[in-house]
């Protein structure tokens, strides 16, 4: 028995050291890539590229419509709103938040399945930028080191200004220009405080609503929104809420 233990040993320490050297080679191939996207905007995304196959597309990559806005373009009504709907704790948090994760696992838990999510918008902008719709163990994994480099990398504005120009809203809908001018007709620094609570409202689920603008559910959820904004953001921008200060930890360190 004693022999049978020093033989397995070994192999223990052999898959522990490759688990890690592939775990460390994952988050360093995306801390690089990800300092990129620091100073160049994607081109596409993993989920417009699966929503191109959906289709049956064929043929060159699918580039990101051509509508990308700075923050500054983008009316605060929306960002606001964003932030209210998706991820209450944004820029408090460093890409997770913990209480809501410890939430969606005793759901998950219940459900035996990994469907609730408690995702931060730094998660959901993991998964929308590289990863594929499937939810299982090893997803989270690369999720958790996406999440981990985005957070280091990016300041929390640069997160929030990327996520709002490549989230999906609606059918061959990317961002937050192409969503405004689809559904009210008016550039994304036009949007009034209901109708970025209504966007915001939709993001679950924006191919469905897409189609289903006037349900129940999404008019009190707007309603909703609507009065935690005016709650949350009288006055002040959401940079800075609640003194946090908006950049990412690489910039402390410089």
């Amino acid at each position: 028995m004693a022999r049978k233990r020093r033989k397995v040993g070994p192999i223990v320490g052999w898959i522990l050291l490759v688990v890690l050297i592939f775990v460390t080679g994952y988050f360093v191939r995306f801390y690089l890539e990800i300092g990129r996207l620091a100073r160049r905007n994607p081109s596409t995304t993993a989920l417009i590229e699966m929503r191109r196959l959906e289709r049956g597309d064929k043929g060159a990559r699918a580039p990101l419509p051509n509508h990308w806005h700075p923050l500054s373009q983008i009316s605060p009504n929306l960002q606001h709103a964003v932030v209210v709907a998706e991820d209450a704790r944004f820029y408090q948090h460093r890409g997770f938040d913990w209480n809501a994760i410890l939430e969606a696992a005793g759901r998950d838990w219940e459900a035996k399945s990994f469907e609730y999510g408690g995702s931060t918008i730094t998660q959901q902008l993991a998964k929308n930028l590289y990863l594929s719709p499937d939810k299982n163990f090893f997803r989270k994994v690369k999720e958790a080191l996406i999440t981990s480099a985005l957070e280091t990398r990016l300041s929390k504005r640069r997160i929030l200004e990327v996520y709002l120009n490549v989230v999906e809203w609606g059918d061959q809908i990317y961002g937050a220009e192409a969503a405004s001018r689809d559904y009210f007709g008016k550039p994304a620094a036009a949007l009034t405080p209901e109708e970025a609570a209504f966007l915001a409202a939709i993001l679950p689920a924006p191919r469905y609503y897409h189609r289903h603008r006037t349900t129940p559910y999404i008019r009190k959820r707007s309603e909703v929104i609507l009065r935690e904004m005016k709650r949350r953001y009288p006055e002040s921008g959401p940079e800075r809420e609640n003194g946090f200060e908006e950049t990412s930890q690489s910039e402390r360190r410089s």
